[in-house]
């Protein structure tokens, strides 16, 4: 039984979201399997079971490396594992120019070109908590953020 509860719960948590801790990446440890509660009416049991794990929730003025996904005119999408990050074009610098002619799309200065797979430094502006993900917004206006060479 202890099998079987330890496996459900290696398929229920991992890589879920929960708004207070963040996304559970892996379980590291089993600390305790209580014992079973038979539910009234229904034949299944309900173990109740502490664990360690890693988590992942991002916070506001947190410096993360990401990979862009897609490119527009309004800004550009990043991902950071499963965390997806908004930079809008208030938040690029000015001398980073759209160019929607390039193929993929892409903003670019003198030096730099921002396109899909591109690896950035982002700041974490905000974040908003659903049920089951996190959104953030975020800037590479400020120093040291940006494209990773």
């Amino acid at each position: 039984m202890r099998e079987f509860v330890t496996k459900r719960l290696y398929q229920d948590v991992e890589g879920t979201c929960t708004g207070r801790y963040g996304y559970i990446v892996a379980v590291i440890a089993i600390l305790e399997i209580q014992m079973g509660k038979i539910i009234p009416g229904h034949g299944s049991a309900e173990f109740e079971v502490k664990y360690s794990a890693i988590l992942f929730k991002p916070f506001k003025n947190e410096v993360i490396d990401a990979s862009v996904y897609n490119v527009s005119k309004v800004g550009f999408f990043a991902r950071a594992g499963p965390l997806e990050i908004f930079i809008s074009r208030a938040f690029i610098p000015a001398e980073m120019e759209f160019n929607p002619n390039s193929n993929p799309p892409s903003y670019q200065s003198e030096e730099v070109k921002i396109e899909k797979e591109t690896l950035v430094r982002v700041k974490i502006s905000g974040t908003r908590i659903d049920a089951t993900q996190i959104f953030a917004i975020g800037t590479i206006k400020e120093d040291y953020l940006g494209v990773i060479e």
